[in-house]
């Protein structure tokens, strides 16, 4: 298969198809991975079937509590979170999930024999407070090897993102687009309401070397490092442009299509940065250099980063690997 952008029109792959395709590649694969995809794949349905009648079932706005990151909860946070579970949980493959809404990891089994190999890490609905305003949201995802040689079997899920075997993300907006890596490169796929699937609509996405953009919630400047404000002060300077949505899903895809950064610096306010490691930055990082990009935490490449809880804050700084270098000849002074 040529690398050429692929339609629907002309390409009926279908997500599933893909999947056994790779699998075949892999003469002792169980099936067990495909299992997993499948799963984030039917949950990914569900939430965008009630993304798209939020506006007409009760499921808009704040649940009136706080999830353990201390940020409200709206009612599709909850109503995803559970999806994701329920799905993952029917997958004889998977031995923990862990969510970025959930206190702890879920234990789905105190497996020793390696019959369920997997552990899924997710945040169930970025962005979702935008869901309000008919904003652009989604769900991001990470595949790590189960650890059984963890002390605790939840600590399966504390490996840095070098070890994921797997990420993606879906986008909920105008196309329910889902972009995925396996390891080998970055497939992006498009749902298809009429026929109820994802399909193949770019087998190689390969984010563009430069861009003079750049992502990052500027009104959080006056709070930034130096090195970040110059950074800013000399992009505009050289002509960039911001774009900034206030999803990570939304402004990732952005510039994973047409090139640029995306910045979430560290602020007196989250002086570790803000973003999650295990269940938004590590993910995004594998997407973004399967494509060709470059991501960092700070000055340290964002999957080499050690976790050291599940919950973990990082900044972060992706996307070109030109622009990404410029932002890092700043951090470096």
């Amino acid at each position: 298969m040529t690398t050429e952008k692929l339609t629907a029109g002309h390409n009926l792959t279908s997500l599933q198809t893909f999947l056994l395709r790779e699998e075949s590649k892999h003469p002792h694969a169980t099936g067990a991975y495909t299992m997993v995809l499948s799963a984030l794949s039917l949950a990914s349905k569900f939430i965008a079937a009630r993304c798209r009648r939020a506006g007409l079932e009760d499921v808009l706005g704040s649940m009136g509590a706080e999830n353990v990151q201390g940020e409200t909860q709206q009612k599709l946070d909850v109503i995803a979170n559970e999806a994701l579970i329920r799905a993952l949980g029917s997958r004889p493959g998977v031995a923990v999930i862990a969510s970025e809404e959930d206190d702890e990891p879920i234990i789905l089994s105190q497996d020793v024999t390696g019959e369920r190999p997997y552990v899924v890490l997710f945040d169930p609905l970025d962005g979702s407070s935008n869901l309000d305003v008919c904003g652009g949201i989604g769900t991001i995802f990470s595949i790590l090897q189960h650890d059984r040689r963890a002390a605790r079997v939840e600590d399966s899920a504390l490996q840095p993102g070098v070890r994921q075997v797997g990420a993606g993300y879906v986008l909920y907006g105008p196309s329910t687009v889902l972009v995925l890596t396996t390891g080998t490169g970055v497939q992006m796929f498009v749902l298809d309401p009429a026929i109820g699937s994802f399909l193949l609509v770019d087998d190689d996405v390969r984010i563009p070397e430069t861009n003079k953009m750049y992502s990052m919630n500027s009104a959080n400047l006056g709070q930034c490092d130096q090195a970040y404000r110059d950074y800013v002060d000399w992009a505009n300077g050289e002509g960039y442009t911001m774009r900034y949505v206030g999803t990570m899903v939304a402004d990732v895809h952005r510039t994973m299509m047409k090139g640029g950064v995306f910045l979430y610096p560290p602020t007196k306010k989250a002086p570790k940065g803000k973003l999650r490691l295990m269940y938004e930055a590590n993910p995004m990082a594998m997407l973004v250099e399967q494509a060709g990009g470059k991501a960092f935490s700070g000055t340290e490449r964002t999957m080499d980063v050690i976790p050291q809880e599940v919950h973990q804050r990082v900044p972060v700084v992706l996307g070109s690997a030109g622009e990404v270098d410029h932002v890092l000849r700043f951090l470096a002074k």
